[in-house]
């Protein structure tokens, strides 16, 4: 099952201590000041100088507005996929990342336009290159990052990414992209719609960055919880980032993958979240997985490893594990134990950076169980679970003076609705 235990034969040895990293993580925008941010990004109020000479604006930046993790991998043969993607940052340039899967693969050509009804184009598609070519060859595990493309976007745009390619492609564990297709032959030029047949898991398209004014960028890290896993077919734009995103008004991209523990994530982490530029922010959600294998204080150490290893480049945000009504790994009651005291320890360790989504989704009554309606299969969280964990990210962040980007209007909570995933079985 996504997001219930160890991804198989995942080996547990304890991984070598990081060293404790040095570079502070950014301050608080809320005081007014500059905030330090990673690799020189500054976010500021923009004011005149005393003379009054008019200020100067800040250069754009690339930053991202779509991420998924891509963990996995497919073999195909010579098709052409077109992912309906949204985008959570506005700008006037785009960059593409394509990542491929444990061999080689060869994408001829790529186009990216406006999302239309059905796999069709809402907007002419505009060709994507890289290094000045139509397409590239990869080995491996690799990313290959496009040319900058002048293409508009605003805030939660959709956006059709149409590539032909064959070989091995990176792909996500669980259905992410509704209204994406897959077709043999070569149609990225295609306007109207694609045909073939439906596709709806993440593939090749690991990122796309959009450049515009500076701004807080945030990436969530966790399972299946946080990829988003509620029924066989699921989608992103439901899963508690992207909820969140439309909300607070900037971009939280998503590098959750069904199924992972510390252990995953620390492996991957290079590949999968520092390859990311332009993150301010890290959004935690991991060790739901572990609790059947770690003791309490190897749960403390790997946090602490992440932690470490990402303050170089993010300022962290951690929060609780969800309640678990059951497990599908080891003793129970040994479960329910160490995620009580695991969830004390984060609460006093990461006091000044913490976000309590137990607090929000447990019953008053009984720690270890969902407020009725807010999860499927008493361990992930149902549609409207979703929607209560965003919430409560919002409050956090905007009680820490994280603000929409400029020009963007957040939307509104969604309004509750009745929950028919309740019964879905969960995934293998």
């Amino acid at each position: 099952m996504a997001g219930c235990g160890p991804a198989e034969g995942g080996p547990q040895e304890v991984l070598p201590e990081t060293p404790e990293a040095t570079t502070p993580a950014p301050g608080n925008p809320s005081d007014g000041h500059t905030q330090p941010l990673p690799d020189g990004i500054t976010v500021t109020p923009v004011r005149p100088d005393e003379q009054g000479t008019p200020p100067r604006p800040l250069a754009p930046l690339f930053q991202p507005g779509f991420h998924e993790a891509l963990r996995w991998s497919q073999s195909t043969s010579a098709v052409t996929y077109r992912l309906r993607v949204p985008v959570g940052r506005a700008g006037t340039r785009l960059r593409l990342a394509f990542r491929s899967g444990d061999g080689g693969m060869t994408l001829s050509k790529a186009t990216v336009a406006k999302a239309g009804a059905n796999g069709s184009l809402a907007s002419t598609p505009v060709t994507v290159t890289f290094s000045g070519s139509q397409g590239f060859s990869a080995g491996a595990r690799q990313r290959v990052e496009s040319d900058p493309i002048p293409f508009t976007v605003r805030f939660r745009d959709e956006l059709a990414v149409s590539f032909e390619v064959q070989g091995a492609l990176a792909v996500s564990a669980i259905e992410t992209l509704p209204g994406s297709y897959v077709r043999a032959g070569s149609y990225a030029s295609t306007p109207g719609a694609l045909g073939g047949s439906a596709w709806a898991k993440g593939i090749g398209l690991a990122t796309i960055d959009v450049e515009g004014p500076p701004a807080r960028a945030f990436v969530a890290i966790g399972d299946s919880i946080t990829e988003g896993y509620i029924t066989d077919h699921d989608d992103t734009r439901k899963a508690w980032p992207s909820v969140a995103e439309a909300q607070l008004g900037v971009p939280i991209v998503n590098a959750g993958v069904s199924g992972q523990g510390f252990y995953d994530e620390l492996q991957n982490l290079d590949q999968e979240v520092l390859s990311l530029k332009g993150v301010t922010d890290c959004l935690i959600l991991l060790g739901t997985n572990d609790l059947s294998s770690l003791d309490i204080e190897g749960l403390k150490t790997r946090m602490g490893l992440l932690v470490d290893r990402l303050k170089p480049r993010c300022r962290p945000w951690v929060s609780t594990l969800l309640p678990k009504e059951k497990s599908n790994h080891g003793d129970y009651e040994v479960v329910k134990r160490d995620r009580l005291a695991f969830n004390a320890w984060v609460r006093s360790t990461y006091a000044a950076n913490l976000i309590d989504l137990e607090a929000v989704t447990r019953q008053p009554g009984n720690v270890h169980l969902f407020i009725d309606g807010l999860e499927v299969d008493g361990i992930h969280p149902s549609a409207r679970g979703h929607q209560v964990m965003a919430t409560e990210v919002v409050r956090v962040l905007r009680g820490a003076g994280v603000l929409a980007e400029s020009g963007v209007q957040p939307l509104p909570a969604p309004e509750a609705e009745p929950d028919t995933e309740a019964e879905a079985e969960t995934q293998p």
